[in-house]
């Protein structure tokens, strides 16, 4: 299973599904995080912690414990 937060900088992936539950989940599908939506790395903070990614256009900044809870293509 392939996780968001695993995935290169400067790398393209679809967004296959969520694992969170309630209120983070919520917040996932409202920034657009889509079963289907592409998702582009742009930058990884000091230990990976803090990733910056393209959403639809739009720059969101994700932490890694968020980014483990997205499966990718």
């Amino acid at each position: 299973m392939n996780l968001l937060c695993n995935i290169s900088k400067g790398k393209e992936s679809k967004v296959k599904c969520l694992l969170s539950t309630g209120a983070l989940k919520e917040r996932m599908l409202a920034l657009g995080l889509t079963e289907g939506t592409y998702v582009k790395v742009l930058r990884k903070g000091p230990c990976d912690n803090l990733t910056l990614y393209n959403i639809r256009g739009a720059m969101i900044a994700l932490r890694k414990e968020e980014a483990s809870l997205i499966c990718v293509y």
